[in-house]
């Protein structure tokens, strides 16, 4: 639902080292990599698609965004990245053994369709990620040090909408079609370059970037003090110390 149009160097740079934390906990539960094809859908700049292709996956990465996909092959010149989206991807039935979408399906306008969609091209594993908590106080602390009214994003309509819990994420899951999703949730500290930080915002990453995006001259003065602000007392040599958590959720096709 975000618009991350022309965000691919702001992304690369910022949440992207983020959102790969989960690689660890993915690659445990989808099993012996050898001899096995695996889609990463929503693959960014490709940095958990490098993650699988390194651990013996074949990877491919599936992502609609160019300015994404052009940093991702800048970056790893020999990795296969499609241009798709969700949800209707460009591969056959069961075209690989396992697929996942990494904190895609908390971002699209049909989470149900979408999820099937992973479900219709894997051939036996799939896997997907949202967001339980993420650190929004050091986005509205700063609006509210920038004297900015913060804006609540954009919601699904009720009947497309999720709860965003372990047991709401399930739910949505057994809608779409998962037998029996195994879901957990994993939590970690990112530590996050203030620089880069403000660079995305500044880019246009998310929703604070969206919201940054949207500002007046005299509005984006305002929401840059603050953040130095929040910075300069939060920051440990430079670096944010951010606890995320997140929803993992596997599951076997049929």
């Amino acid at each position: 639902m975000k618009d991350w149009a022309g965000t691919g160097r702001a992304y690369a740079d910022s949440y992207a080292s983020l959102c790969v934390g989960t690689a660890g906990t993915l690659l445990g539960r989808l099993g012996d990599p050898a001899g096995r094809s695996l889609l990463d859908v929503g693959s960014g700049t490709g940095l958990l698609t490098a993650a699988f292709t390194d651990a013996g996956w074949d990877a491919t990465g599936c992502e609609p965004e160019p300015t994404m996909r052009e940093v991702a092959l800048r970056q790893h010149p020999a990795m296969r990245v499609r241009d798709g989206a969700l949800p209707s991807l460009p591969f056959e039935d069961a075209e690989f053994d396992a697929v996942v979408a990494n904190f895609v399906l908390n971002h699209v306008a049909d989470p149900r369709a979408s999820a099937g969609e992973l479900l219709r091209v894997s051939a036996g594993r799939v896997a997907a990620t949202i967001w339980t908590n993420s650190p929004t106080w050091l986005w509205r602390e700063v609006c509210q040090r920038a004297a900015l009214v913060p804006t609540e994003g954009e919601r699904l309509p009720p009947e497309k909408d999720f709860e965003r819990t372990v047991d709401g994420f399930a739910r949505m899951l057994d809608d779409a079609g998962w037998m029996r999703p195994q879901v957990s949730e994993i939590t970690w500290t990112w530590s996050a370059d203030a620089t880069a930080l403000r660079v995305s915002a500044e880019g246009g990453v998310g929703g604070a970037g969206q919201f940054y995006r949207a500002l007046d001259d005299t509005g984006r003065r305002s929401f840059r003090a603050a953040f130095e602000s929040v910075c300069a007392e939060r920051s440990i040599a430079g670096r944010l110390p951010l606890v995320h958590s997140a929803a993992v959720a596997v599951a076997s096709r049929g």
